[in-house]
């Protein structure tokens, strides 16, 4: 459907339109205003006012078929599915040749996750679709189909097929470097783009794209190049700033790199992503003060950025400053409480402060995340074992050696804990196999177990395990 009256009659459809609502008196329209005012609603999100215009319009011509479009794209964003589809089968055997049925119809098979229907629903469309006109939006359609089924290559002939036809089509083009990067093509991309930049070289979308490809392949110099031309192609890019800045903190250019994340600031709103790498731009320069003042920056600027409160979490930890760390990890944890390194963060603070009880919980949330490293389990062992919850650390321990079988730091701390537990035929059971692993992490009993360790069959069986 084609929407394409002048503005001004556009504008005075809808008043008289919107006019006729609040009065309830009926006035009569034609079927392409009745379209137009529809469209317009529809593309503003007005579905209510849309529905109107849509019974309206048919009252006044139930005959329309592009009416009767409209309401099957009603139909559809109410999810009323066999609604839309059996008025889509009247349409068809009015007109089997109008291609905007078959796209309509399309759209309701999309929208039931019935994408290889879709496709071959919109083929048909494209058979019967005359010329040049409208075609693009077909090639469109269907190259998002193919994404929806993960097929990217068919989705990347198809968007191609969206450039060929307008070669500004960023949006074909935006998905095109979707597909390749996907399918992690990283040097095919940048054959595209170059391709691409012969005929349209002053394309600043298509230079910054070829910037990230380089960027990807760690190619930084080529990279920093791209990102020059999209910039001389247009000096208000912001992107472009952003991403060259990216490239000049790998090269460890680090002035540069502030120096054009600060253009950014000028030439639009301040960005949390542009305000945290100043940031961190300046903390690799030893710059600590002016560091920790963009670090504020950052979360004043998006208090919900929880990357801004982890960066002052760790600026404090790494000044020994544990209250304040702790403040700051608490403010990340309740952005985001599903993220592992936060939480071990959490727990390694509290354990600096001797917060045991909030320590060891820290260090359970990590595990119950999935991060099974040794030191996670070990950790969390030891601060159990000092808050006097053997049990507790036996359970962790036998977890941990599910991930880590034969680990002499697991087995002298199991030794250490029956030992303690007076369970002895455990004890030497473990010591024995700790002595076996590797005799040399005697100290964990040292340093864990100080009274194990004067025990005789202990002592005895350390200095044959010596011999």
């Amino acid at each position: 459907m084609e929407f394409g009256l002048p503005q001004d009659n556009n504008n005075i459809s809808l008043n008289r339109f919107e006019s006729m609502l609040k009065t309830n008196n009926v006035l009569f329209f034609d079927s392409g205003e009745f379209e137009n005012i529809i469209h317009h609603y529809l593309e503003t999100g007005k579905i209510a006012l849309a529905k109107k215009a849509v019974k309206l319009g048919l009252e006044q011509h139930p005959s329309s078929i592009n009416l009767k479009l409209f309401q099957t794209e009603l139909y559809v964003l109410e999810n009323k599915f066999d609604e839309a589809d059996k008025l889509l089968d009247e349409l068809h055997i009015l007109e089997p040749s109008n291609e905007e049925i078959y796209i309509q119809k399309a759209n309701v098979l999309s929208k039931q996750d019935e994408h290889e229907k879709a496709v071959q629903t919109l083929l048909i469309a494209l058979d019967l679709s005359q010329g040049d006109e409208g075609t693009s939006d077909l090639y469109a359609l269907i190259g998002m189909e193919y994404l929806f089924l993960d097929q990217f290559h068919n989705a990347r002939t198809y968007f191609k097929k969206c450039l060929e036809l307008d070669l500004e089509d960023y949006s074909a083009l935006y998905n095109i470097i979707y597909c390749y990067d996907f399918l992690d093509e990283n040097e095919d991309a940048i054959v595209f783009l170059n391709s691409y930049l012969d005929k349209n070289p002053y394309c600043e979308v298509a230079w910054h794209q070829l910037g990230r490809q380089y960027f990807t392949i760690k190619d930084y110099d080529k990279a920093l190049a791209a990102f020059d031309f999209a910039i001389i192609s247009d000096d208000s890019f912001v992107g472009a700033y952003l991403e060259k800045g990216k490239v000049l903190e790998k090269k460890k250019l680090y002035h540069e790199a502030i120096d054009n994340y600060k253009i950014t600031l000028a030439l639009d709103e301040p960005t949390s992503f542009a305000l945290l790498r100043i940031g961190y731009c300046y903390e690799k320069l030893g710059n600590d003060d002016l560091a920790v003042q963009y670090f504020y920056k950052t979360v004043h600027e998006d208090p919900l950025l929880d990357k801004g409160w982890i960066a002052i979490t760790k600026f404090y930890n790494k000044k020994q400053n544990y209250q304040k760390a702790l403040f700051y990890i608490n403010k990340a944890i309740n952005i985001d409480g599903e993220n592992v390194v936060y939480w071990k963060l959490y727990a390694q603070i509290n354990q600096r402060l001797n917060f045991l009880e909030e320590a060891e919980r820290g260090y359970k949330k990590t595990l119950d995340l999935g991060n099974y490293e040794l030191q996670t389990w070990l950790s969390r062992a030891d601060i159990l074992i000092a808050l006097g919850e053997y049990e507790a650390a036996i359970i962790n321990l036998i977890q941990a050696a599910e991930f880590y079988p034969e680990t002499a730091e697991l087995e002298f701390r199991l030794a250490g804990l029956n030992f303690t537990l007076n369970q002895n035929s455990k004890g030497h059971y473990h010591l024995k196999n700790a002595l076996l692993l590797n005799y040399e992490y005697e100290f964990v009993l040292e340093e864990l177990f100080p009274n194990v360790m004067h025990r005789p069959s202990v002592v005895e069986m350390i200095a044959n395990a010596k011999k």
